[in-house]
C-alpha cells in the first residue's frame, strides 16, 4: 500500500504477468504450503485486522510472489534486477485511527529471515491519517540503499538507537530512523517515536496515527531471493 499512500507514480510493468508466471515454479515451496499466495502486482489479503500488500510499484521491477499463512507469518520471493530505484514494498498493515494524545501505547515486534545480498531494507512505514507525514523505521539494510533527506543526528528512542533523516518525496514529509545496527528481531515502541517527533522536535502536531506498515523495501534481488516474516504484530491502547 505504500505506493498508494505516497501517491508515487505507478509504472505499468509490461510483461510482468508473464515474468511472474515463470517465477511460480521458483516460488513453489512457500506458495504451495501457504494459505494464500499471489503473483499479482497489487495483490491484497486481509487477515486478523491486518492487510497484506504485494505492492510492486517501481519502474523496471521483475516478478514477485507473495504468500501468507497469517498476517504474522508471510513472505515474498522476488527477482528484481540489479538496477537503481525501489521496485516494491510488500508489507503487512494495521490501521490505528486515534490521535497521538488519545493513545497510551503502540507497540510492535517482528522476527524476519532475510537475504545476505541484494539491495533492500526491512522497514516500518508509518503514516498519519491524512498521509502528510511518513515515518520510516529502518530495522536493517543491505546493499546500496539510503534514506531521503539530510541527517539530523542520532537519538535513542523507542527501544533502539537511530540516525534520523528529514526530507520530502515531493508529496509528503519523510522522517527516516535508520537503526545504528542491523537486527532481524526486535520490539519497537512506536508511540515513543511518534511523540518524540511531536513533542521534542515539533515536526508535527497531535496527528491521528493511521497505517502502521511493516515489510521489505526492495531495490534489487537479482536471481530470486526469499524474504520471510516469521512473526509480526502491532498492538495499541
Amino acid at each position: 500500500m505504500r505506493a498508494t499512500l505516497r501517491s508515487k507514480p505507478r509504472t505499468v510493468l509490461v510483461g510482468l504477468v508473464a515474468a511472474a508466471a515463470a517465477a511460480v515454479g521458483l516460488a513453489a515451496a512457500p506458495a504451495q504450503a501457504a494459505t494464500w499466495s499471489s503473483n499479482d502486482q497489487w495483490a491484497t489479503w486481509s487477515n486478523g485486522g491486518y492487510t497484506l500488500y504485494n505492492d510492486i510499484w517501481g519502474s523496471g521491477a521483475g516478478p514477485q510472489t507473495i504468500w501468507a499463512n497469517s498476517y504474522s507469518n508471510w513472505g515474498v520471493w522476488a527477482n528484481h534486477p540489479n538496477t537503481g530505484g525501489i521496485k516494491s514494498y510488500p508489507n503487512a498493515t494495521r490501521y490505528i485511527g486515534k490521535k497521538l494524545s488519545a493513545l497510551h501505547s503502540v507497540q510492535s515486534s517482528f522476527n524476519v529471515t532475510v537475504p545476505s545480498s541484494g539491495a533492500y531494507e526491512t522497514a516500518y512505514d508509518i503514516w498519519d491519517s491524512n498521509n502528510a507525514y511518513e515515518i520510516m523505521l529502518w530495522m536493517n539494510k543491505t546493499g546500496p540503499v539510503g534514506p531521503l533527506g539530510t541527517s539530523q543526528g542520532n537519538v535513542t528512542v523507542g527501544g533502539s538507537s537511530w540516525t534520523v533523516y528529514k526530507g520530502s518525496n515531493g508529496a509528503n514529509a519523510v522522517f527516516s530512523f535508520v537503526r545504528t545496527s542491523n537486527t532481524s528481531s526486535s520490539s519497537v515502541d512506536v508511540l515513543a517515536v511518534m511523540n518524540w517527533l511531536k513533542n521534542t522536535k515539533g515536526w508535527f502536531g497531535d496527528v491521528t496515527l493511521g497505517n502502521v506498515q511493516f515489510g521489505y523495501e526492495i531495490t534489487s534481488s537479482s536471481g530470486g531471493m526469499d524474504f520471510r516474516t516469521n512473526s509480526f504484530s502491532v498492538s495499541s491502547s
